[in-house]
This record gives structure tokens, C-alpha cells and sequence, in this order.
């Protein structure tokens, strides 16, 4: 089994999106926090502690979306050294290690998205029930 060294080079365009996707999911959510945390000073209610848990939760899974990125990133990089340097066994199994960093990758994002989803679900039915007793 041979491995190009153009191969593990695709990844670099891919994960370079995500790690910029990610980044500004990063950027939003600590704004998001930052605010939450002055409403918090302000008026300290339950609602808003949650929010802030809810959020410091994504912000962590972020962060290991962008090391598992960072990492296929790394490992593609390495597997193409490797690769040219007619190390074609361990150039192989590095660009599988890199592809399976960029799966973790995705699959927390997934988890972040579904947290995401979920809380502004919440934020909806609270306006749902608003809007019933509005038209009561």
C-alpha cells in the first residue's frame, strides 16, 4: 500500500475552514458570556447562572474541537514528512491518526451544536408561553 504525498495535503484546506469556524464560534460565545455575566451583576437570577454553565460547557468542547483540529492538522503536516522521506509505513499510519484527530474533531462539534440547539430551544418555548398568556 502506497500513500501520496499530495494525500494528507487535502486535509489543510478542510481543517483550515473548520479551525476558522470554530474560532468564531469561540469569539461569539465569549461575548455572549461576557454580557451575561454584567446582566448577571446587574439582576442574579437562576436563569442567567444556567446560561453562563450552558455556555462555559460549549466553550470547552470548542477547545477540544480546536486541539483534535489543530492536531489532524499537525499529524497531516508530519505524515507528508514522513512520506517524503520514503517513510511510507509510519507516513500512512500518521495520516490515519490525523484523520481520526479530525473525526473527534467533527464529533464534538456535533455535541456542541446539539447543546446549542437544545438551549435556544428553551429560549423559544419561554416565548411560546409568552405569547399564549399575551393572547389569553
Amino acid at each position: 500500500m502506497t500513500l501520496q504525498i499530495e494525500t494528507p495535503a487535502l486535509l489543510f484546506s478542510a481543517t483550515s475552514l473548520i479551525l476558522l469556524a470554530y474560532t468564531n464560534r469561540f469569539l461569539t460565545i465569549a461575548q455572549i458570556v461576557r454580557n451575561l455575566k454584567n446582566n448577571y451583576d446587574d439582576v442574579k437570577t437562576k436563569s442567567i447562572l444556567f446560561q453562563i454553565k450552558n455556555l462555559n460547557l460549549r466553550l470547552s468542547l470548542i477547545r477540544y474541537m480546536q486541539l483534535f483540529g489543530v492536531l489532524c492538522l499537525f499529524l497531516s503536516v508530519f505524515a507528508m514528512l514522513l512520506l517524503f522521506l520514503e517513510q511510507q509505513i509510519l507516513g500512512i499510519y500518521l495520516f490515519g491518526f490525523s484523520l481520526l484527530s479530525l473525526l473527534i474533531s467533527l464529533g464534538i462539534s456535533f455535541w456542541e451544536i446539539s447543546i446549542s440547539v437544545t438551549a435556544l430551544r428553551m429560549h423559544l418555548s419561554d416565548l411560546i408561553v409568552s405569547d399564549n398568556e399575551l393572547k389569553s
